[in-house]
C-alpha cells in the first residue's frame, strides 16, 4: 500500500542518478522520507496551543483539531514518500536532475501529495522520474493539469492512446469513426471525445478530417511492435488523414506514460483503410 512505503538506509546506499534526485528534491525545499517529522512538529504546537487554552472545552477541541491535521499531513508525507521511491527505479544513468527548476520541484510534490491512489501515484512518478531524465519534458501546466485529472479520465484517455500510431516523427491517435464498433467497445464515442477535448487532453473536429502533412514519399507508421513502410503518390509534401482529433501539448506529454495497450484488430483496421486510398500504398508490413 503507499502509505506502507519507507526508506530504509542511507541515501549513499542508492545508485548515484537516485542519491541526485533526492538531494536536488531537499534543495528545493521539499522534505520526503521524513513521514514523522510533520507529526513531531504538529504535536509540540499542539501543547503550545493547549497552554494557552481556557478550559477542557477548548482543549478538547485543538486535540481533535491537531488530530485531524497530523493524521492529514502524515499522508500527504507518505503520498510523496510513495511517489519519490516508485520514480527512482525509472531514472535512467544519464538523468540530470540537477538541472530541474527548484521550483518545478517545489509545484510538483504540493500538487501530487494528495493522490493517494496507487496507479494516479504511478503516474506521477513517471512523470518526476521524465523530467529528471530530460528536464522540460513536463511543463507546470502538464503538472497541474494533473492534479486534477480523476482516474476515469486517465483510464479513458490511455484507451484513446491505445489507437495511437507513430507515423514519421509523430504520435497520433487514429479515430475516424467514433460510430464504429472498435471505438465503441472502449468507451469511444462522440460524448467521451468531447468531454476529452473539454479537459485539454485532445482537438477533436467532428467535421473535417485532421491530417499530418508534410511526408516525404515514403515513409515508416508503426502500431506499437508493428512497423508499416508506406508509400504516397507524391515525392514530397504528402498529406495523411488521421480521422478526427489529434493531442493537446498536455496530451503529447502524457501519452508516452499513460500505459496505453495495443486494440486487438486495430491494426487490420487501418491498413484496410489506408489500401483502400489512391495516395496511399502498403509496401511492406513488419
Amino acid at each position: 500500500m503507499p502509505g506502507d512505503v519507507h526508506f530504509h538506509g542511507n541515501v549513499g546506499d542508492l545508485a548515484k542518478p537516485a542519491c541526485i534526485l533526492i538531494e536536488k528534491i531537499y534543495d528545493a525545499g521539499v522534505g520526503v522520507f521524513k513521514p514523522y517529522q510533520t507529526k513531531r512538529v504538529a504535536k509540540a504546537e499542539s501543547k503550545a496551543f493547549q497552554m494557552k487554552a481556557k478550559n477542557d472545552i477548548d482543549i478538547k477541541l485543538l486535540n481533535r483539531t491537531w488530530s485531524r491535521f497530523i493524521e492529514e499531513e502524515t499522508r500527504k508525507q507518505e503520498n510523496m514518500e510513495a511517489i519519490t521511491v516508485q520514480a527512482l527505479p525509472l531514472l535512467e544513468d544519464n538523468s540530470n536532475s540537477n538541472a530541474i527548476e527548484n521550483d518545478w520541484i517545489t509545484n510538483f510534490f504540493d500538487k501530487c501529495r494528495i493522490t493517494s491512489d496507487k496507479e494516479m501515484q504511478s503516474l506521477w512518478s513517471k512523470v518526476l522520474a521524465g523530467e529528471a531524465n530530460i528536464p522540460g519534458t513536463y511543463s507546470k501546466r502538464t503538472v497541474n493539469f494533473l492534479s486534477d485529472l480523476d482516474k476515469a479520465e486517465a483510464m479513458l484517455f490511455t484507451q484513446v492512446c491505445g489507437y495511437g500510431w507513430q507515423i514519421h516523427n509523430e504520435f497520433v491517435p487514429i479515430i475516424d469513426n467514433a460510430d464504429d464498433d472498435i471505438f465503441k467497445k472502449n468507451d469511444i464515442n462522440f460524448d467521451t471525445l468531447i468531454h476529452l477535448k473539454s479537459i485539454g487532453l485532445i482537438h477533436f473536429n467532428h467535421i473535417s478530417t485532421i491530417v499530418v502533412d508534410m511526408l516525404p514519399k515514403a515513409f515508416n507508421a508503426s502500431y506499437f511492435d508493428s512497423i508499416v513502410s508506406l508509400e504516397m503518390d507524391k515525392d514530397h509534401d504528402n498529406r495523411l488523414d488521421i480521422g478526427y482529433i489529434a493531442l493537446t501539448q498536455i496530451g503529447k506529454e502524457l501519452a508516452p506514460i499513460c500505459g496505453r495497450t495495443p486494440v486487438t484488430g486495430f491494426k487490420e483496421y487501418i491498413l484496410e483503410k489506408w489500401m483502400a486510398q489512391n495516395s496511399t500504398k502498403v509496401v511492406n508490413i513488419e
